[in-house]
């Protein structure tokens, strides 16, 4: 690809924010390898997927650009090793988070492509494949065991190949296999509190409802339920009535077999008269929509504020870790989801970090490389380590003898000692790993979710024309804001009802709605055809 064609490309389309929970460093120049591959076996290494270590004949250096603040990767255990397994030598670009999505737009204007890099929104890395500077994945099926067992004849993620192809069905980006958790965000309860009232855990709408009112009852200064996301609160409550997802607003009826927009369903009203009938009460906290994290932290944490809150389930062992020293007895757990159809959102195993392939020498490579970090040997490797070097297996788990006395090994402590989990690099989580090891009462929550069958369905990934890309974008954002505006007035404002709901539903269709929803209702069509 020419320069003028990349700066071309980069003036018409935007980037996507390049996801959270990165680490690393920066190093730039190329180093060639000067030693032959190893002959090892594969199966000194575990399952490959069908792949035969090393990878190639002749070394080869891969540029791989990443996020990271890590100042020193070149001489981590992971690129040691995956050059001593593979054959291939990396010479890791990492550049900071803030910094990433600038360097990575002067990269491409140079028009300079590193081998492999992320970053890219699906719809970016197929106008840039179009443009022939990336290399399709699906013209190498054959040299692609693990991607073709995990995304070609695995009927429940071959949705990728429809979903993230373009509309030559050309695929561009790696997807992340196993990445998500079952349960890592839900409704959280003071149980010691609880406990002392003679409260019972809530297994309905209606018996939440009854436990916040013997709350306020017993304490009548609180205000039983607590919030910090503000007007993500209508997000995460959703999935309780129906009209939650990946794609919130947008909302796939399993039942109809079409798409809805939320904010306009009998359910999202049921679910703000709901929220108003609390607030009304005085069982929702007048701060929902504008408390601060550590206002929500201070009422969270004493006895006499608030009780109930939904949030993220590392918070069940932090906030005890924080006050043990003062209530030993404080004890935060997972609570049932509130709502009549009894879900919380499921997490998709499949992520996209954008991760693609230069289309240049080394392109053959770099995708083999990337198949053997999606094999069961290479997701161990990156997520975990070395069996009998940096870990050895205990009750089914990674353990870090090396690391002893390190307090908390998470997956942070592994990217600054060992270079693992690098995002843009990893593609292929292995569930033995430290990300995967939960406390007893983030078991809890894991358990309690799908041994129950508490987790709703997950809704289609659908892929958008440019036009319909577009009327998304012009509709999304104002509208989002709306709606926001109106439910936070429908609960706080005693004269809001149903004449104000029905000037609300005209509103939205002013603002698009129709436009907005029949995008993926038309995407759908083209999906359910393939």
């Amino acid at each position: 690809m020419t320069r003028k064609l990349l700066s071309t490309f980069l003036s018409l389309t935007l980037f996507a924010t390049i996801a959270s929970a990165c680490a690393g460093g920066k190093q730039e120049g190329a180093s060639s390898a000067n030693t032959k591959p190893s002959t090892a076996a594969a199966a000194d290494y575990g399952d490959t997927g069908g792949l035969k270590l090393p990878l190639v004949d002749e070394p080869v250096t891969l540029n791989w650009m990443l996020v990271s603040d890590n100042p020193d990767l070149s001489n981590k255990l992971i690129v040691k090793e995956i050059e001593k397994r593979t054959g291939i030598k990396l010479n890791i670009q990492a550049y900071s988070t803030a910094n990433y999505k600038d360097k990575l737009k002067v990269v491409m204007a140079s028009g300079k492509l590193p081998d492999v890099f992320h970053g890219l929104t699906p719809a970016e890395a197929n106008k840039l494949g179009s443009q022939g500077a990336l290399t399709p994945i699906n013209s190498y099926l054959d040299k692609l065991p693990n991607f073709k067992s995990l995304y070609v004849d695995n009927k429940d993620s071959s949705w990728v190949m429809k979903s993230w192809s373009d509309d030559k069905d050309n695929l561009y980006t790696w997807p992340i296999y196993n990445i998500n958790r079952d349960v890592n965000h839900g409704f959280l309860y003071r149980k010691d509190i609880f406990d002392k009232l003679g409260i019972q855990e809530w297994n309905t709408t209606e018996e939440f409802y009854q436990a916040l009112k013997k709350l306020k009852e017993a304490y009548p200064t609180s205000y039983p339920y607590a919030s910090k996301t503000k007007d993500y609160i209508f997000r995460d409550w959703a999935p309780g009535w129906g009209i939650g997802g990946a794609s919130y607003p947008a909302t796939y009826d399993e039942n109809a077999k079409m798409w809805k927009l939320a904010f306009i369903q009998p359910e999202y009203k049921q679910m703000l008269d709901f929220m108003k009938k609390l607030y009304n009460e005085g069982l929702l906290d007048p701060e929902f929509i504008t408390d601060t994290e550590a206002s929500w932290t201070a009422k969270m944490t004493t006895n006499n504020k608030s009780f109930v809150t939904f949030d993220w389930i590392g918070r069940l062992d932090l906030f005890h870790n924080q006050v043990k020293s003062q209530n030993p007895d404080y004890n935060l757990r997972y609570g049932n989801p509130v709502g009549p159809t009894g879900k919380i959102k499921q997490l998709s195993k499949i992520d996209n970090y954008g991760i693609v392939v230069s289309n240049n020498k080394n392109k053959e490579a770099a995708l083999k490389l990337l198949d053997y970090l999606s094999s069961p040997s290479g997701a161990a490797l990156v997520t975990m380590g070395v069996e009998g070097e940096t870990f050895k297996m205990e009750g089914g788990k990674a353990v870090y003898p090396e690391l002893k006395d390190v307090p908390n090994v998470d997956i942070g402590v592994l990217k600054d000692r060992y270079g693992f989990w690098l995002e843009g690099l990893y593609v292929r989580a292995d569930s033995r790993s430290v990300y995967y090891n939960f406390t007893e009462k983030e078991q809890e929550a894991q358990d309690k979710m799908v041994k129950n069958n508490k987790i709703d369905v997950l809704d289609p990934v659908l892929k958008f024309t440019d036009p319909e890309t577009k009327k998304i974008a012009e509709v999304l954002t104002s509208l989002q804001k709306s709606a926001n505006e109106f439910s936070t007035k429908y609960i706080l404002s005693k004269s809001y009802g149903d004449a104000q709901w029905n000037e609300w539903l005209q509103t939205a269709e002013k603002m698009g709605a129709s436009a907005y929803i029949e995008a993926y209702n038309n995407a759908q069509k083209r999906f359910d055809s393939k």
